[in-house]
């Protein structure tokens, strides 16, 4: 038995697939590709699979991860190849490798947003002087005896770098999230959040993760 990562990318209508339907997406998907798993003991067998960092839905990501256990000697190039035939168009393996870091090494994650407005300039100098801003207050869902509540929280700490720009018509930001155990900022938390703050609609959005790091910066595998 040994234990192998399988980094994958889950664009298009799969971005809208949640994580508890991708896991169920994958566990058919190495059932039809005929991966030889290696299966828990006792009275309730199941194949071990364990997933990096959940994403939020609607979010894209290009550094999705799973790891499995599998027994027999099927080779790593054998397993992304039957695996890409077996799942569905937006999710594909992008590499299949045995020497990996531990999950609890993540510590930030890279996003890429793209906005448009009916008025890209006015937007984009509201969206910038948010994040350039001390404070950022979002309103996230808490409780207060047995009433649920929103709660004003200052997520201008779990933002560790940014940049934003208009390029060929629409607002590009790159941002770097906390994303460990400690610190983490739900990506889709920070665009309601920017959007709240502006006071302007959007035509169109998207969000996508693009890389995984451990605290020295390095990408993580």
């Amino acid at each position: 038995m040994r234990e192998i990562r399988v980094l994958f990318s889950k664009t298009d209508r799969c971005k809208y697939i949640s994580h508890l339907d991708i896991n169920r997406c994958m566990s058919r998907a190495l059932v039809r590709a005929e991966i030889p798993l290696w299966f828990t003991e006792g009275f309730n067998p199941h194949p071990y699979m364990s997933f990096s960092l959940p994403l939020s839905l609607g979010v894209e990501s290009y550094c999705e991860s799973m790891d499995i256990r599998i027994v027999g000697d099927m080779t790593n190039a054998e397993i992304k190849e039957r695996l890409n035939n077996a799942l569905p168009t937006g999710i594909r393996i992008m590499d299949v490798y045995d020497d990996f870091r531990d999950c609890t090494e993540i510590a930030y994650s890279d996003y890429v947003y793209k906005f448009e407005f009916a008025d890209n300039e006015a937007a984009f100098e509201k969206i910038k002087a948010v994040l350039e801003a001390d404070s950022i207050f979002a309103l996230k869902k808490g409780k207060q005896g047995r009433r649920r509540v929103l709660k004003e929280t200052d997520i201008k700490p779990f933002i560790d770098k940014y940049n934003v720009s208009i390029r060929d018509g629409e607002i590009v930001l790159n941002i770097r999230l906390a994303a460990g155990n400690d610190k983490n900022l739900n990506p889709t938390l920070l665009f309601d959040t920017i959007i709240r703050l502006i006071d302007m609609d959007y035509e169109w959005k998207s969000i996508s993760r693009i890389a995984l790091l451990d605290k020295d910066y390095k990408i993580f595998k």
